[in-house]
């Protein structure tokens, strides 16, 4: 029993969860889900687990609330029936984005999410491009921060060919993953010069680089209310650029995020399967990648103890 791996989903996404287990040519485990009349969490573990090494996939998206809570509670059930190791795959960390103080008085959300995770009992936390990499330093048991470059850079070098290529930073913070994708694309890189004045809302200044005639490729983590990804790509044809692509991680899609691509210069959104894309926020230009494969890599490797550092492309 000391050597037996399980993979458990919440109602997250059990989509990936049943996506990796197939890779790894495990059956899921048998967790009952539901919630009581006033909405609180009612978790069973319907099998032992004594002393097997449990993964949960559980990404902490909308309702995020609900399903960080949903993640606790799988844990604190896995605790009580004496699982040997319990590792949260957030494929998506909620709260990310709060993680310091902008201005006085407001909370480090990203720090207290960490706190809670690892006091309800998850021993280690595999995650996938983390809004910063300082959130690794916020949790006292070990974190895997993979990237989705794995998945995203081999459906855009066909791209690379077809013209030259630029890749693009949507802000400065994004200057080194869109370095990273550049160099492994043989491209050169651009910046998009921007303010944000309020929560959820970007003004787009400029662009910082040669883009005329170029294709574009605008490399960000999170697709939230993309703002963003319309203001720059508007910016781009301004400057000149013939074809403009997006990329992401996190395809979280709030709001009217569909029609804001859809009426803007971008020719195709990439984003992977971290979240649950309902079908409701598919639109035509989004194209979805799975990263199935590779967290069912990461997942067998964190089991084997062995190394997962190769998986850091």
């Amino acid at each position: 029993m000391a050597d037996e791996l399980k993979i458990l989903s919440g109602r997250a996404h059990p989509q990936l969860a049943q996506k990796i287990a197939e890779y790894r040519h495990i059956p899921l485990g048998h967790c009952s889900l539901a919630s009581f009349a006033d909405g609180e969490c009612n978790v069973s573990i319907e099998e032992n687990v004594r002393g097997t090494d449990c993964f949960i996939v559980q990404p902490t998206c909308p309702p995020v609330n609900d399903n960080l809570m949903e993640l606790l509670t799988i844990t604190d059930a896995l605790r009580r029936a004496s699982a040997r190791r319990i590792t949260a795959v957030l494929s998506y960390y909620g709260y990310a984005r709060q993680d310091r103080k902008v201005e006085p008085r407001v909370p480090i959300t990203a720090r207290l999410v960490a706190d809670l995770i690892t006091a309800a009992g998850v021993n280690r936390v595999l995650a996938i491009d983390l809004h910063t990499g300082q959130i690794q330093g916020f949790f006292n048991i070990p974190v895997d921060n993979l990237f989705a470059t794995p998945v995203l850079l081999p459906y855009f070098q066909e791209r690379a060919r077809g013209g030259e290529l630029v890749v693009i930073s949507p802000d400065p913070g994004g200057v080194e993953r869109a370095r990273a994708f550049a160099k492994r694309l043989d491209a050169n890189i651009a910046i998009a010069d921007k303010r944000r004045p309020h929560a959820n809302e970007s003004v787009v200044m400029h662009i910082v680089g040669d883009v005329k005639g170029k294709q574009s490729l605008i490399v960000d983590d999170i697709v939230d209310t993309a703002g963003t990804l319309a203001g720059v790509s508007e910016a781009l044809k301004d400057a000149g650029a013939t074809h403009i692509y997006a990329c992401a991680t996190h395809g979280l899609l709030s709001g009217d995020a569909g029609q804001r691509i859809m009426a803007s210069p971008i020719e195709e959104l990439v984003v992977t399967d971290s979240i649950a894309i309902p079908k409701e926020k598919v639109f035509p230009k989004l194209k979805i990648l799975s990263v199935a494969e590779l967290l069912g890599e990461a997942i067998l490797r964190i089991h084997n103890e062995t190394s997962v550092s190769n998986l850091f492309v």
